[in-house]
């Protein structure tokens, strides 16, 4: 008698090994609110939709950013959905578990020494999430620029990220949380060592020792207000020609960022220390009012923003850097009283379902045909027209003590 044996062939299981650092596994920051309070979440055939672009554009790995809110449940529901009606589907998560100090968004003073009572549930609620859905849900970072003391209305020291990515580092030990579950805190270069020596501190050392890898922060866009030596036009720029004079800035924003990306890499070096660094948020507003705009630094317009996303992604890549662009779409609740505010303006697509100059390529390649987001189908931002689109690009403001003969 024959006897047939039934060999069970199980996929590979996909890990933050296998796609952080991956250029065929593009990452992006991820929030899916069309309205200007998050009162109003989104559904989940929103959701479906959105990651239904997203995967149109490359992107297979999203990042959220809190499970207070039903928006990161209902978006792990949405993505497990699409997976059942194509198995091809692929998109993974990057959870993000928000950390605040004691008396955070309240009318009391916050105190940055001791943690948010808070706390505990959104960890107890990451995890959670993180057991039901291991095939999506694939690192969890602790915390989003929780870290830098800038951050005035909720930052909390090292020692509370610490603490929590030990917790979960002790469920992967234990076998409660998938082994292969990276965790991280995701925050500001400086935060990370790569700044102000104020942030050198043990705790510190030991959060490096502790995470997976360094989810790191770089904002030249903030930094040509905030920091603006790089950003200004010099002497030997003068007489060139404003095209010149755009693209030689966004050359130097890229250089701005690659260097705070060695400066963590290098404090994290310098103590004995070799892990991946990866890239959790970086982004570019294309309309600003405030410190960005015509009347500040000149930075935010549209083809300037598009050119940062270029110019980052074909670095990145290169260097099998993973980058959580921010972000994927423009959400209005972020700075609901003033329409025109950066902060409602980083998003790759705008709330009319146009595509900006950032990813217009991809609009000519037929890579949203089908798709609509809200009923709309994903078109181009000044109806494709680069003349008109450059007509809005300021030149950024020339260095004090250039002398314009």
């Amino acid at each position: 008698m024959k006897i047939s044996h039934n060999i069970a062939h199980t996929k590979k299981q996909i890990t933050a090994a296998d796609i952080l650092g991956n250029p065929n596994y593009l990452a992006i920051s991820y929030g899916g609110y069309r309205a200007k309070t998050r009162d109003i979440q989104p559904t989940i055939p929103q959701l479906k939709q959105d990651m239904k672009i997203l995967a149109a554009m490359g992107v297979k790995i999203v990042r959220t950013y809190n499970v207070q809110l039903q928006q990161a449940p209902n978006l792990l529901k949405a993505i497990s959905e699409l997976k059942a009606e194509d198995a091809n589907f692929e998109m993974y998560v990057m959870l993000g578990a928000w950390i605040d100090c004691k008396n955070a968004w309240t009318a009391f003073e916050p105190n940055h020494e001791v943690e948010s009572e808070r706390n505990a549930g959104e960890i107890a609620r990451a995890v959670a999430l993180a057991k039901q859905y291991p095939d999506i849900i694939k690192i969890i970072a602790v915390g989003n620029e929780a870290m830098v003391q800038w951050a005035t209305r909720y930052y909390v020291r090292p020692n509370v990220i610490l603490k929590w990515v030990n917790h979960l580092q002790d469920l992967k030990r234990n076998g409660e949380l998938d082994k292969n579950l990276w965790i991280t805190s995701s925050d500001d270069f400086s935060s990370w060592g790569g700044g102000d020596p104020v942030y050198h501190t043990e705790d510190l050392n030991n959060l490096i020792r502790a995470v997976d890898y360094i989810s790191m922060h770089t904002y030249p866009m903030h930094n040509s207000h905030y920091n603006p030596a790089f950003w200004l036009v010099s002497q030997e720029e003068l007489e060139l020609p404003d095209t010149v004079k755009v693209e030689s800035a966004m050359q130097r924003a890229v250089l701005f960022s690659q260097k705070q990306f060695d400066a963590v890499t290098n404090y994290m070096r310098h103590l004995g220390i070799n892990k991946p660094v990866h890239i959790g948020e970086t982004g570019w507003a294309s309309i600003s009012n405030e410190h960005y705009g015509a009347n500040g630094s000149k930075a935010a317009d549209e083809y300037k923003s598009g050119r940062y996303f270029q110019l980052m992604r074909a670095w990145t890549n290169k260097e099998h850097v993973s980058c959580f662009y921010f972000e994927a779409f423009d959400e209005q609740w972020k700075d609901a009283g003033n329409p025109l505010g950066s902060e409602n303006h980083f998003g790759l697509i705008n709330l009319k379902g146009e595509a900006k100059y950032a990813i217009w390529d991809l609009v000519d390649k037929g890579a949203f045909n089908g798709l609509t987001r809200d009923g709309i189908a994903i078109t181009k931002t000044y109806n494709g027209s680069e003349k008109d689109l450059l007509l809005d690009v300021l030149v950024p403001p020339v260095s004090a003590g250039v002398v314009n003969y």
